[in-house]
């Protein structure tokens, strides 16, 4: 999985590869849903929030790999 990390954090680490993973990170991770929301939405934007977060470990593993 180290060739993937790496690749993760080639991607993600470039000043473009930072744009998206800001706004992905805006769009899942920072978004507040309001207390009407229904069941299957707050389940969708889990899952998302859960695949961000896996990016953003990816880069983090692929980045201290690529260090050493």
């Amino acid at each position: 999985m180290e060739k993937t990390e790496i690749a993760y954090a080639r991607t993600f680490l470039t000043p473009s590869g930072q744009d998206v993973l800001a706004h992905l990170r805006k769009t899942t991770i920072e978004r507040v849903l309001g207390p009407n929301a229904t069941e299957s939405e707050l389940r969708t934007v889990e899952g998302m929030r859960a695949l961000v977060h896996q990016i953003e470990n990816l880069v983090a593993r692929g980045r201290d790999n690529a260090k050493t």
